[in-house]
This record gives C-alpha cells, structure tokens and sequence, in this order.
C-alpha cells in the first residue's frame, strides 16, 4: 500500500469525521438548551410547566420517530446524503425557532430541527464503523461522545452569558445560518465509506476480507435487526437512563437548583455544564476501559448502579453543600455514560453491514425516555404547584421537585435492570442465531 494512499484515507477519514462530529455537537446543543432559556422560553411565551415541557420535548418527539428511518437511510443511502439534508433541515428548525412569535411556530422549530440533528449520531455511528477498526469502536465511540457534549457545555453557562448580552432568538438564528452552511460542506467534503473513494476498508488494510454487504431489500435488514432478541436489551438502558439524564440536563436541572437551593440561574447552569462534561469523559473513558478489558457488561452495569444511587439525594431532598452538589453532578454523568456500552453491544450481536439500523432501533429509547419525562415530570409539578411566580414563570416547591423527579428515578431503575440482561459480546463481532 503506497504512501500516497495512506496519507488519502487518514484525510478523508478525519475530514468526514470532523464533519459529521460538527452536526454531532449542533445535536446536544439543541438537545440541552432549552434548560438555559427556560425562563425566557417562560416569559415569552407564557407557558405552564407541562407546556414549557412538551415544547422541550418537541424536539425528542421528532428525534425519536426519526431513529429507526435514519438507521436505514445511513445503511442505504450513505451518510454523506442524510447528514447534508439532516444539517438543512435542523437549520431551517433553529431559524423558525429564533423567529416564532408563538407556542406553536416555536414547537415546529423544535419539531424540525429534532428531525434534522436525528441525522447525526446514528450516522457518526455508522462513519466510525466503516472508517475505523473494528477492535477501536468502542475508544472512537467516547470519543465522539465526548466531542459531542462540547455542544452541551455550550448550552449551559456560554449560552446563559450570551442570551443576557444579546437574546436566545439572535442565537438561534445564528445556530441555524450555521448548520446551513454545514450541509454545503457535509455534501461536498464527507465520504460515507472507504470505499466511496476508491479505498480499501479498514479490514482490508489488515490483509483480512472486509465485512459482506447486506444483499436484498432494506426491509429485509431491518426485519432482520428487529427479530433478533439480542438487539433489545440494550434499549432498556437507553430508555431509563439516557432518557432520564437528557431529560434532567435538556430542561428540569437549572430549575431545580434555582428554586430549592436559591442558586442564580449561572451557577445553576455550571451543574449542568459539570455533569455533561463528566457524561462525556465517561463515555470516553468507559470506552476506553470496556476495549482493554474485552468486556462490555461489567463496565455498564457498575457504571448504571452508580447513577441510579445518585438519584437518592435529589429525590428524598438531602440538602447537600455546594461542594457536595457538585460532587454528585460530576459522579452522576460519569457513570451515566456506562449506557452508551450499549450502542457498541448492539452493533456486535448484528451484522456489520446493520450497523447504523441496529444502533437506531435502540437509540429511540434514549429519546423517547426524554420526550416522556420532560412534560411528565412538568405535569406532575404543576398538580402540586402553588401558584407562586417569579418574572413572569412559576416557582415550583422542593416537594414538587420530589414528586416530578422521583419518576426520573424510577425510570433509571428500569435501564439498570434492563442493563442486566445484555449479551456481553466481549467487544468482537458474534453470530447471532436468527429464527
């Protein structure tokens, strides 16, 4: 294999990466924000608890319906196609959003601009499968994560300072110019597989014959994906444990810090930076550690035990100091990331050439866990609330806060035994029996 050929692949595999990490990073960015600008979501639209949930959540809606198509668009149509239109779309969504001067027109932003971002980490997934070593998912996985969550910590303190310099509309114009013009590169620059351009596959680099293709209809894949017992444990975790974290970050986090410990809404939101800076180091040294080891299950198991147990001091109102607060946000999204395991199980018990539908059927889990709790955990704080407002928002109690949160609680109690019935695959692919 000449220089020249090495050199091509390592360019166009962190050109493509690059890329598709950007819209990655746009994803968790509209995924999380809405937790920064709840107030001003509040007063601009004068919303209730339940509906300031459900415009939140309109976003996870979209996301999770759009899972299962994008898995077979990526398989299919490559992942240059859906993460060029994915950018458009969410760009459109955010400007929309920035724009609308009532609930509804807010709520199709959002609703666009889930459907659009739904485009990037199924086909981030797929990208690292075809352009990185098999025996490296898992290291490149957290990775991405972690490249991912810097959309997160944009959405907690730098987005609260920069919506009190100007305001969340400008931002989200912005937000939405810029995913324009990343699908103008996405199209132009990305390669969804070696192959595409004239390159070898990774496994064939190694002198071993490369994964086959999936031969026949679509369908017939995803069919396939789906009838495979081995798929589903993974998208207890996902439900449970993604879907009660997002929801916790994406939107009830700040406002349970500023209303039961008094903290102004940028300390508060430096939590929440915290604890998905910490999801995303997890995740990539999770990753790193499930690789070395050659096992998936220990590291997920432990990691979800630890996150469920950090529940207990919000749920049963232990006061903790600051330091202590901040303790508990770091330990929560370090050992949350053990859910993201699963995407890597879920890819080896199918075949190679399933990857991103395999990973999109569990995915919908993480999103329909969120798109549940948000207005779930609204509504239930509004039955308890008494009437108390502040600027133009309610100010719920700490026992409204129990309430709602405790089903976030229970809902992680549902990933981690979920968790428990995953196939360990030992980080290789292994041949499933299909009835």
């Amino acid at each position: 294999m000449t220089r020249h050929v090495h050199t091509r692949m390592r360019r166009l595999r962190w050109t493509s990466y690059t890329l598709v990490v950007i819209g990655y990073i746009l994803a968790f960015f509209h995924r999380l924000a809405p937790a920064a600008i709840a107030n001003n979501l509040q007063q601009s639209f004068h919303t209730s608890g339940a509906a300031l949930g459900s415009l939140a959540a309109a976003y996870f809606y979209a996301h999770t319906v759009m899972q299962i198509p994008v898995g077979v668009m990526a398989d299919t149509m490559g992942v240059r196609k859906v993460v060029a239109f994915g950018a458009l779309i969410s760009g459109l969504g955010s400007l929309l959003f920035g724009v609308s001067d009532t609930l509804a027109l807010a709520t199709l932003g959002r609703l666009l601009v889930g459907c659009g971002v739904a485009a990037m980490f199924i086909s981030l997934m797929k990208l690292n499968a075809v352009w990185f070593h098999d025996r490296h998912f898992g290291t490149i996985g957290g990775m991405s994560l972690l490249l991912g969550n810097l959309g997160s910590m944009l959405a907690a303190t730098p987005l609260v300072w920069i919506v009190s310099q100007t305001s969340w509309r400008n931002v989200f114009v912005a937000v939405g110019a810029f995913s324009l013009v990343l699908a103008v590169l996405v199209w132009f620059m990305v390669r969804s597989h070696p192959g595409e351009a004239g390159l070898p596959t990774m496994r064939e680099l190694e002198g071993k014959e490369a994964h086959p293709h999936h031969h026949g209809h679509w369908y017939d894949g995803l069919l396939k994906v789906m009838k495979n017992r081995a798929t589903w444990p993974g998208f207890w975790p996902n439900l449970g444990i993604g879907g009660s974290l997002f929801a916790f970050a994406g939107l009830w986090a700040i406002p349970y810090l500023h209303d039961v410990y008094g903290m102004e809404r940028t300390t508060a939101s430096n939590h929440t930076m915290l604890l998905l800076l910490c999801f995303a180091v997890g995740a990539m040294l999770l990753g790193t550690l499930s690789d070395r080891i050659g096992k998936r299950l220990p590291v997920i198991v432990s990691g979800l035990t630890v996150y469920v147990l950090c529940w207990l001091p919000i749920v049963f109102g232990w006061h903790l100091s600051s330091g202590q607060n901040y303790l508990l946000f770091a330990v929560m999204g370090l050992s949350a990331a053990g859910f993201t395991l699963s995407w890597a199980c879920v890819k080896e018990v199918n075949p190679p050439a399933l990857s991103g539908m395999a990973t999109s059927v569990i995915n919908t889990g993480a999103f329909l866990g969120a798109a549940v709790l948000q207005p779930l955990v609204g509504w239930v704080m509004d039955q308890g609330w008494n009437g108390r407002m502040q600027a133009g928002a309610r100010v719920y109690s700490e026992h409204n806060y129990q309430t709602g949160l405790g089903i976030m609680l229970a809902f992680a109690v549902v990933g981690l035994v979920g968790a428990l019935t995953i196939r360990e695959t030992h980080c290789q692919y292994i041949v499933i029996a299909q009835s």
